[in-house]
């Protein structure tokens, strides 16, 4: 499976983006699927996870309420839909898929995920 990610830019503090990951080679609907990010500097963190079998979504705590993590299977496309960005929320965002059933502990772990988008660079003025 191959995933593109795309729909970053350049917002306001306060601002929405919503980003994209369009899977390619095998449906999305076999897959768990997570956004990671990775701001200059730092290390790649947890952002949001949707589980392949019951379809629960975890987040890392500081996007909770903001956030919203979902898979449409008929696009075959995996979405981030980002609410009253922060600056804060400045970094590149990675999709990542796993065919796996992953505990939540699992699903928060990049070494959980075996398919990695290309990253997908958001930016919040302040």
């Amino acid at each position: 499976v191959q995933l593109q990610a795309y729909g970053g830019g350049l917002v306001q503090a306060g601002g929405s983006l919503r980003v994209s990951c369009a899977v390619s080679g095998r449906s999305s609907s076999l897959y768990s699927f997570a956004w990671f990010r990775q701001a200059p500097g730092k290390e790649r963190e947890f952002v949001a996870a949707f589980r392949r079998g019951d379809r629960s979504t975890y987040y890392k705590d500081s996007v909770k309420g903001r956030f919203a993590i979902s898979r449409d299977n008929a696009e075959n496309t995996v979405y981030l839909q980002m609410n009253n960005l922060k600056p804060e929320d400045t970094a590149v965002y990675y999709c990542a898929a796993d065919p796996k059933n992953w505990a939540s502990g699992g699903l928060r772990y990049t070494g959980s995920y075996t398919y990695w988008g290309q990253g997908t660079l958001v930016t919040v003025s302040s």
